[in-house]
């Protein structure tokens, strides 16, 4: 998605009314529940900052805050974080662990199915979504 993309792509950057940034907050919250069980939501998504919407090719939006994208969005899905986002904050996002055998394909681009999650030494947790959830791989 964000293999070829430059700043000359950005067909329009907006700052985003109050209503806008909380309904964002509200889904980012209701995705990510960790953000608010410790508090670092108001660290992340100040709510007196002002906020900026970037429209880019094929429907993304990134929300933008003091000139650091945080989320990106495509069409109207689910708000996913950076990856300087998540590396800030890796418990934000449930675990998946993949077995050994896996993983070449994983870090590949691959899709995780089942046979992947059933393996020794893989495990998933109860709890875990499809759209919040990401995985990790544990020797």
């Amino acid at each position: 998605m964000f293999k070829k993309f430059t700043t000359e792509e950005v067909s329009t950057q907006n700052q985003i009314k109050s209503s806008v940034q909380r309904g964002v907050r509200a889904k980012v919250l209701e995705l990510y529940p960790f953000l608010e069980e410790t508090g670092v939501i108001d660290e992340i998504l100040p709510k007196k900052e002002q906020a900026t919407l970037a429209k880019l090719p094929d429907h993304v939006q990134v929300f933008v805050m003091k000139h650091t994208p945080l989320f990106f969005a495509e069409r109207d899905g689910p708000w996913y974080p950076t990856l300087r986002l998540l590396h800030q904050y890796p418990e934000m996002m449930k675990k998946l662990r993949v077995d050994k055998g896996a993983l070449k394909f994983v870090m590949s681009g691959a899709n995780i199915m089942c046979p992947g999650l059933t393996s020794p030494g893989a495990t998933i947790h109860d709890e875990v979504s499809l759209a919040g959830a990401h995985w990790s791989y544990v020797s």
